[in-house]
């Protein structure tokens, strides 16, 4: 059985409402139309179970933080990865894809920044720098060396809003759940030069499961 993130009870509520009025003041028949909504913000808020959820993942792996497509596979883009050397990962989830999102490396989170802005479509190159987003910072120890991930939930031209469910400090575990993105959205991952990419544009990822990338 699927089940359904938290955020989701509120957001169905509202989207019963004109069901409701409808059905009150005798227009049955559009009320039984204006019932799909709420069922539709249901199903948006989905959750179900991942690989992780069952197992452990291997320190070398960073697996996606998101069902949808990857748009991006390659260097840093300018303007769009933290400074310093990095590879990026850019994955555009539609509006119906799961939205619930997954560490894809697991670490202590060192750093939560949230920044304000537009509502640029999320399929958009400049998207990832103008909109509305949050950045998390993991390190993992491995080995006598510091591994460094950096993910990133942006908003889009639907989505208004990016839920965060871990803080500095935090510890996660590779898949595990950490937050969700309402109605439509984009996530990067930020890794370095020593990890090779396994994925490419293009490609269908699935949160939880599918491998981004591997430390060599």
């Amino acid at each position: 059985m699927i089940s359904v993130d938290r955020a989701g009870a509120p957001a169905a509520a509202i989207a019963s409402i004109p069901a409701l009025v409808a059905v009150a003041t005798g227009r049955r028949r559009l009320g039984a139309a204006l019932g799909v909504l709420p069922v539709a913000v249901t199903t948006f808020f989905r959750d179900p179970e991942r690989a992780p959820d069952r197992g452990p993942v291997g320190d070398d792996v960073v697996v996606s933080p998101a069902d949808g497509k990857v748009m991006y596979a390659g260097p840093g883009q300018p303007d769009v990865a933290p400074a310093g050397d990095w590879q990026q990962v850019s994955i555009f989830l539609s509006l119906f894809d799961v939205h619930i999102n997954r560490a894809p490396y697991g670490g202590r989170i060192t750093d939560v920044t949230y920044q304000p802005g537009k509502w640029l479509a999320a399929y958009k190159h400049e998207s990832a720098y103008l909109n509305e987003r949050s950045d998390i910072t993991v390190e993992r120890e491995v080995g006598g060396e510091t591994r460094r991930v950096v993910y990133r939930q942006i908003v889009g031209l639907m989505a208004r809003r990016v839920v965060t469910r871990v803080k500095p400090g935090d510890v996660t575990v590779t898949g595990q759940r950490i937050g969700v993105m309402k109605f439509g959205s984009r996530m990067d991952v930020f890794v370095p030069p020593s990890v090779t990419l396994t994925v490419e544009a293009g490609a269908r990822v699935v949160a939880g499961e599918s491998v981004l990338g591997r430390w060599t």
